[in-house]
């Protein structure tokens, strides 16, 4: 008879639904957490019905460790380093005979290391790991302090793993060679527990290919999380005893103030593992539970990936090509937070830069170092915003211009007029596809004609998780094959591309990123409308009648193409009702449907829609949305 887990029983005896189950089990993943303590943190079942069901589970004994009181020289018999290390809780001695409270009673690894160490058979019990982890620190003659405690329960690596490490602080740059390989020294002869620990999670973060570590402060705890392909995941927990030393110790290496703890900081540091070296960026935010950190990874090979790599369709790489042979004109890269806007930017200036052409940037902050490239951090402190950089790289006799983002009117104003005067400008806005970025600028109040004869293309895109090869191509539920279908994905809602999850994907069905993209090039007829300043919809039935591929369109390709799938791409991206409408020329086509022969819209033969007059000076009257 196969052994039952822990939650089919759980799921058996009516303690947790079957929904409630699964979405645990897939919350769990990559994380080191037990499902049982997963459980009961989120309020999901009772200790007591927790505590029933593993003891079915283990066959194994349960003991309550906050009732137990261990004599002092049975405590001998596993020294305390061991005892965390094992979550193990020596009780009681009978003859050769040792019974000890375990978290994993069923262990056999830890069970015959607890034999070997202490020469006895050893009799298992079961506890729970919070039970164990606090009797130990109770129970020892010494206690524990938070910082060593973390230490040996989350079995940090041995200092062989700082020896392949090397940070560089902003001040070990600026210090000549001499003072850099003291300071390095310094850190490497420094074991304490902050130090393992910092050195423990960035090492797993770049294994990971994790673009952000955030380091947040709890209650009772503080968690360690990853972003990785977009998604965070919750990797690891620590006392909330350690959290300040390792605020502390991230805060030193990004030459930030310690003592001040009440107001947000901004630094960087370096972090060379092997032969790659990571540029961190970090981030501190006081919290009511202490100081949030956040750090950045930068990847050094990310600038020079190509735009096949970033998954550009051949048709928006020739358009972005061509563009970029212009001699002026404003190239607009637009999305939210996280889309790989400035990814597609340095992409750009790798393919632009030469010694003939003078390339210089404005950013906020300079993410990636590119030589042969001007870069300039703006400093708002200082007196040195993206407006007031502008105008002196103008006198710099620049032939290409990049700046970080518009975030005003003044920006967007001299970026336009640096276009008008020769340049090539390049630049982001955070919007929702390429047309919107027409009325962002309107909102900031930025002259119809001024875009209208400075906007060369807008360039929309999203970044979504590419399936791993692991992936398989099965029958879909009903639900998921009314979702394809509603999707106008009928060639493929037979069998639908499924996420399975290796070794290699850290069982999560999904390795690496790749791009959406929407490109819309603008055109004669379109330069009148914004000249015009017309409605948005009007825009948008241009660029369609245009050929323009939309961010929708280029995302259920992807999905036919297997690179990607439906629930991936509604994460990132709303679809909209058109998306049901099938192709022209698809023979499911709904016949009541007819193409507006003016603008392409897909209406109603019986409808009142209105053609639109295109090429007119005015289309709407003048108005903005």
């Amino acid at each position: 008879m196969a052994k039952k887990k822990l939650g089919q029983v759980l799921r058996e005896r009516g303690h947790v639904s079957p929904e409630q189950l699964s979405a645990a089990i897939q919350e769990q993943q990559g994380k080191l957490i037990y499902l049982g303590e997963l459980l009961l943190e989120r309020g999901l079942v009772a200790r007591e019905d927790l505590v029933s069901a593993l003891v079915e589970v283990t066959q194994v004994p349960y003991v309550d460790c906050r009732l137990e009181q261990p004599d002092s020289s049975v405590l001998k018999f596993i020294p305390q380093s061991l005892a965390i290390r094992c979550c193990a809780l020596p009780l009681s001695r009978d003859d050769n005979l040792l019974v000890v409270a375990m978290a994993e009673p069923q262990n056999l690894q830890k069970i015959a290391e607890l034999r070997f160490f202490t020469g006895l058979n050893v009799a298992p019990r079961l506890s729970t790991r919070d039970e164990i982890l606090e009797a130990i620190d109770r129970f020892y003659g010494d206690p524990l302090s938070a910082q060593n405690l973390a230490l040996a329960s989350l079995e940090l690596p041995d200092d062989s793993v700082l020896d392949d490490l090397e940070f560089i602080t902003t001040s070990s740059r600026k210090s000549n060679q001499e003072a850099m390989l003291e300071f390095q020294a310094d850190l490497k002869n420094r074991r304490t527990p902050a130090v393992r620990l910092v050195s423990s999670i960035l090492r797993r973060a770049v294994e990971k290919r994790a673009s952000d570590v955030h380091i947040e402060p709890q209650s009772l705890h503080t968690i360690i999380r990853f972003r990785v392909d977009g998604v965070l995941r919750e990797i690891l927990r620590i006392p909330r005893g350690l959290q300040n030393s390792l605020a502390s110790r991230i805060k030193i290496l990004a030459d930030l103030d310690i003592a001040d703890r009440r107001t947000p900081q901004d630094g960087r540091f370096l972090v060379r593992l092997g032969k790659k070296k990571f540029d961190l960026r970090v981030s501190s935010l006081p919290t009511s539970y202490g100081e949030k950190i956040v750090m950045r990874v930068l990847n050094p090979e990310s600038p020079f990936a190509g735009f096949h790599e970033l998954g550009l369709s051949p048709s928006v790489q020739e358009t972005l090509n061509r563009l970029l042979c212009l001699p002026q004109g404003v190239l607009l890269v637009t999305g939210p937070t996280g889309s790989g806007k400035s990814t597609t930017l340095y992409a750009a200036l790798n393919r632009l830069r030469s010694p003939g052409v003078n390339i210089v940037t404005v950013e906020d902050p300079v993410e990636y170092m590119l030589e042969g490239i001007n870069q300039v951090q703006v400093h708002p402190k200082a007196g040195l915003t993206f407006a007031t950089a502008l105008r002196s790289i103008l006198s710099q006799d620049p032939d290409i211009i990049l700046i970080g983002e518009i975030r005003d009117r003044e920006t967007a104003e001299i970026g336009m007029k640096a276009a008008q005067t020769g340049h090539l400008v390049l630049s982001t806005l955070h919007t929702n596809d390429s047309v919107s970025a027409l009325t962002r600028l309107l909102d900031l109040e930025v002259p119809g004609y001024m875009i209208a004869s400075s906007v060369s293309a807008i360039l929309a895109q999203r970044l979504v998780r590419r399936l791993c090869s692991c992936h398989k191509r099965l029958p879909p539920s009903p639900e998921l094959r009314a979702r394809y279908l509603a999707a106008g994905l009928a060639d493929v809602a037979e069998h639908v591309p499924v996420p399975q999850g290796c070794n290699a994907c850290d069982n999560t069905g999904y390795s690496g990123r790749i791009g959406l993209y929407e490109i819309l090039w603008i055109d004669d007829l379109m330069r009148v409308a914004i000249r015009s300043e017309v409605r948005v919809e009007e825009i948008r039935s241009l660029a369609q009648a245009a050929g323009t591929v939309t961010l929708q369109t280029d995302a259920l390709a992807k999905v036919r193409a297997g690179l990607t799938t439906l629930d991936e791409v509604q994460r990132v991206l709303y679809l909209s009702s058109d998306a049901a409408l099938p192709s022209a020329g698809d023979p499911e086509r709904d016949p009541r449907l007819v193409n507006c022969p003016t603008c392409g819209t897909p209406v109603s033969a019986s409808s009142d829609h209105v053609v639109p007059v295109h090429g007119q000076p005015v289309l709407s009257g003048g108005s903005r949305r």
